[in-house]
């Protein structure tokens, strides 16, 4: 199966949440999976409090977003985060969680090969 690239806009927690669910699904099947968080999305990374609707999703059963964003991470699913998007957050990649590593537009569209190219 061909690669996915997510592009995450916008500092919204559910498409975070849906990223992820996403992102995750795909890596299940062993393909490869990234997101990548443009400008101001870079701001989820930073967050560890409880996310508006996990207290729903945590009595129905399903992930809350720290869940999924671990169960993501552990299946594969590179999380990209825009060096602009850092740079106007004030945010250093070490404030960004494990696993995050830092890229640019330029480089992602490089890297893309043949992957399928999906912005949220």
């Amino acid at each position: 199966m061909r690669g996915l690239t997510i592009i995450l806009t916008g500092s919204d927690a559910e498409r975070f949440h849906a990223a992820l669910s996403i992102a995750a699904a795909h890596a299940a099947t062993g393909s490869g999976t990234r997101i990548f968080f443009e400008g101001r999305a870079v701001t989820l990374l930073t967050d560890a409090s409880p996310a508006p609707g996990d207290a729903d999703r945590h009595a129905n059963g399903l992930p809350t977003l720290s869940e999924i964003r671990r169960e993501s991470t552990h299946l594969g699913v590179r999380l990209i985060a825009c060096q602009g998007g850092m740079a106007l957050a004030g945010l250093e990649i070490d404030q960004l969680g494990p696993g995050v590593e830092a890229g640019g537009l330029v480089g992602l569209m490089t890297d893309l090969g043949d992957d399928r190219l999906f912005a949220l």
